[in-house]
C-alpha cells in the first residue's frame, strides 16, 4: 500500500527509521541526515504492507532539479522487504507523479558499479526500471565513491506506456487546446486496421453545451468535470468472407488515443461498458451527436488534466505473465 505523505514531520521520520536500518549503503552520518532533512519538503511517497499499517517499510522522494527534470533523491526499502517488488511499486508511483507534473526526464545519482557489491545490486536495479548511463563524476562524493548519474526519459514510447494508467478523478477547470484535440484524434486514425477497412471514426467534443448534454445522460455518472471527451464510433465492414475487425480496429484506435493524451500531460479512462450495457447510454450519446445509423458508439473517452493523485495500481510479476517458448 502506496501513500502520498503530506507532513513534513512524517517524512522526516519515516526516512530516519528506513535509511538507520540500511547503513550498509548511508553509512556516512552526514549524508543520512541531509537525505532526512531536506524529504521533508519534496514529494514523498511511503508503502506499508497493506491498508491498515501505520508501519512503513520503505520509501522515496523526488527532488526538482530544472524544469524539465526530477530526480529520485532517496529511496529506500528494508531488508526483510528486499526482492517483494517493494521498490518497483515505490518508482511506478514516483514516476506517475513526474509525468503528471509535467517532468520530462528523471535522473538519480548512485556509485558507479564495479566498486561495492551492494551498490552493484542497486546499479542492477535501477537498470532494470529503465535508467541508461548518462556520465561518471569521479570527484562528486570522492574518489573512493565515483558518482554514476542515470537518466530516464519520461516522454519516450516505452516510458508513455509504463505510466498510462485508467484516471477517474476529477478534472482541472481548464480547456483542452484544440490543437492537442487534433493530435489525439490523428493518433486515433493512425491506429492499425483489419485490412485497411477503417471501420473507426471518432467525433471530438469540446462545445460546453454538448458535454453538458453528454454528461447528463451519464449514469451513474462519470467524468462530469472533463472539458473535453472524446466518442468513438465504429461500423461493421468485413475484411473478407464474414470476417470483421471492427473491435481490434477501434481498440487499437483508443489504445493510440490513450497513449497520446498521457503523451501530451493529460488523463483519461476507457469508458466502454458503462455506456454499451442494456441502458444503452451510448445510444443517447449518439442522438445527441446526430451519429448515422450505420454506426455505433462504443466508447467515451473524457480529456483532462488530472485534479487528483493517483498511482499505478498493483501488477503480477513479469515472471508470472510472460513466459518464452512455451508455458514453462
Amino acid at each position: 500500500m502506496i501513500r502520498f505523505i503530506n507532513d513534513p514531520s512524517e517524512c522526516q521520520k519515516i526516512s530516519r527509521e528506513i535509511l538507520e536500518a540500511l547503513k550498509e549503503w548511508f553509512e556516512v552520518d552526514e549524508s543520512r541526515e541531509q537525505y532526512i532533512r531536506e524529504s521533508a519538503c519534496q514529494p514523498f511517497f511511503a508503502t506499508y504492507e497493506d491498508k491498515t499499517s501505520d508501519k512503513p517499510i520503505g520509501f522515496l522522494c523526488l527532488k526538482e532539479t530544472g524544469a524539465e527534470t526530477v530526480e529520485l533523491a532517496v529511496m529506500g526499502v528494508l531488508k526483510d522487504h528486499h526482492r517483494e517488488g517493494v521498490g518497483r511499486r515505490l518508482f511506478a508511483a514516483a514516476k506517475d507523479y513526474a509525468s503528471l507534473h509535467g517532468y520530462s526526464f528523471m535522473q538519480v545519482k548512485t556509485v558507479r558499479s564495479g566498486m561495492y557489491e551492494d551498490y552493484d545490486r542497486t546499479n542492477m536495479f535501477y537498470r532494470s526500471l529503465g535508467f541508461k548511463e548518462l556520465e561518471v563524476f569521479e570527484e562528486y562524493w570522492d574518489k573512493d565513491n565515483p558518482c554514476q548519474i542515470y537518466v530516464m526519459s519520461l516522454r519516450s514510447a516505452i516510458g508513455t506506456i509504463n505510466t498510462r494508467h485508467s484516471y477517474r478523478g476529477a478534472f482541472v477547470e481548464e480547456p483542452v487546446p484544440r490543437k492537442d484535440l487534433e493530435i489525439i484524434a490523428n493518433a486515433a486514425i493512425d491506429a492499425p486496421s483489419g485490412c485497411n477497412k477503417q471501420t473507426t471514426d471518432i467525433i471530438v467534443v469540446d462545445d460546453p453545451e454538448k458535454l453538458k448534454m453528454i454528461k447528463e445522460v451519464l449514469d451513474p455518472p462519470v467524468a462530469q468535470t472533463a472539458p473535453a471527451m472524446i466518442i468513438v464510433l465504429t461500423r461493421r465492414i468485413n475484411a473478407y468472407r464474414d470476417r470483421c475487425f471492427a473491435v481490434q480496429d477501434y481498440s487499437a484506435a483508443i489504445e493510440n488515443m490513450l497513449l497520446a493524451i498521457v503523451e501530451l500531460g493529460y488523463q483519461s479512462c476507457w469508458y466502454e461498458g458503462h455506456i454499451t450495457d442494456e441502458d444503452r447510454i451510448c445510444d443517447k450519446i449518439a442522438g445527441i451527436l446526430n451519429v448515422p445509423d450505420e454506426y455505433d458508439v462504443v466508447c467515451l473517452l473524457p480529456v483532462g488534466k488530472a485534479k487528483d493523485e493517483f498511482h499505478a495500481p498493483s501488477k503480477k510479476p513479469f515472471g508470472e505473465r510472460v513466459r518464452f517458448n512455451g508455458w514453462k
